[in-house]
């Protein structure tokens, strides 16, 4: 009995339903070292002071601001204190001890006479001039105070945050953990680059361009590659690996025509095949097999990159729990006119010039052109009920850069 001819749903409806299959990823206890990009799952709460004690803003020396008020004066350099120092000297009335930036300010002293307002002496030292009580004195707890919450659940972890972690002590985080993603590619006529081609053979490209998309997204893919067009084969190949992933991820095999091995194998399997009111990227694929989360994407180099932007990456970046998984939507001036067809949400190619506010098209809709893509660093969103649109008019921008 032949399949049910797919009924047409809107982009939105189909993310939706992507985001919402994919869910979210559990939370797992990592290294700051593996939380680059991450999201903080729960409030990180300082235990300790930061500064942890009041120490030096300055190379210098410390004293007590009454004894250099009638500068200059000469003091006895009593001791070092390097950054690091731990058994302190109390500083004496009447003397100096040389200190570094970042080291701890010993008892008795209330400010640092920077080195540049002295002769640098090291057994004795000229001051030049008088400091304030509290001089480039960096007070214990002036940034951060033990029991305050230092990041918010649901920050995402960058340099900063990471190092602030760490400052205060943290060695480990909780984040929703990367997505685990097999990306696996489809088709008896797919062959590794580098290799000789027959005639009717392609190099594969969608596996390397999609498990980068993974990686770029946040996400850790693992590919697999030159699956062939037999159902078998593809049961076999998919099964080894199902238990070690949250997605599977295709490529091809998803269109209407014989030999479509992915809907062979999927429809009635727990996946519903669908097309989507776009261009390009029309025959997609969703739902479980086996309890696994599946996407299926279509097989041109296009189409399967624009479908992984528009519905794969927010599900990923939403998994890990990014508040805002999508790309942000920039608005830009056509500097020329672009044909959709009606009925259809289009995504064209395009180079953006954040400076005059414009977008130009790169090459045309058509979903085999990758060499475009590859020139492009936006997408150019024309809704569907819009046939035409002048140079001029007004779009949605979506950046593609990382």
């Amino acid at each position: 009995m032949a399949n049910p001819a797919p009924r047409m749903i809107g982009v939105d409806e189909h993310l939706a339903a992507v985001v919402e299959l994919v869910g979210v990823t559990p939370v797992a206890e990592l290294p700051l070292a593996d939380c680059l990009g991450l999201v903080l799952a729960r409030d990180l709460v300082s235990a300790i002071a930061l500064p942890p004690f009041d120490n030096s803003a300055m190379d210098g020396y410390a004293v007590r601001a009454a004894d250099v008020a009638d500068a200059p004066v000469e003091l006895p350099v009593a001791g070092d204190i390097p950054a690091g120092r731990v058994d302190l000297p109390e500083l004496a009335h009447g003397t100096a001890l040389r200190i570094m930036t970042g080291a701890p300010v010993p008892p008795g002293a209330d400010a640092v006479v920077q080195v540049e307002l002295t002769d640098g002496g090291t057994e004795r030292v000229l001051v030049h001039g008088d400091v304030p009580e509290g001089a480039h004195i960096r007070r214990a707890g002036e940034d951060v105070r033990p029991g305050s919450v230092v990041l918010r659940a649901g920050a995402e972890l960058g340099a900063a945050q990471l190092g602030l972690a760490a400052a205060v002590g943290a060695a480990v985080l909780p984040v929703r953990r990367r997505p685990r993603v097999l990306v696996l590619s489809t088709g008896s006529e797919l062959v590794e680059p580098g290799t000789p081609l027959l005639h009717g053979q392609i190099y594969e490209s969608n596996g390397v361009m999609l498990a980068a998309a993974v990686t770029a997204a946040g996400a850790l893919p693992t590919l697999l590659r030159f699956v062939p067009d037999d159902v078998a084969a593809f049961h076999a190949a998919l099964d080894e690996h199902l238990s070690t992933v949250d997605l599977v991820l295709t490529s091809g095999g998803v269109s209407a025509g014989a030999y479509e091995v992915v809907k062979d194998a999927l429809a009635g399997n727990g996946v519903e095949f669908r097309k989507v009111a776009m261009q390009p990227g029309m025959p997609q694929g969703a739902g479980r097999y086996r309890g696994v989360p599946v996407v299926t994407l279509p097989g041109n180099p296009v189409s399967a990159q624009v479908s992984f932007e528009v519905f794969v990456r927010p599900a990923l970046r939403a998994a890990m729990g990014h508040r805002s998984p999508g790309r942000p939507r920039l608005s830009a001036r056509l500097t020329e006119p672009v044909r959709s067809p009606a009925g259809r949400r289009q995504f064209r190619r395009g180079v953006h010039d954040p400076v005059a506010g414009t977008v130009s098209p790169v090459g045309g809709p058509g979903s085999h052109l990758l060499g475009a893509l590859a020139l492009a660093d936006c997408l150019i969103e024309v809704p569907e009920p819009l046939a035409e649109l002048a140079a001029g008019d007004l779009v949605t921008v979506l950046p593609l850069a990382p």
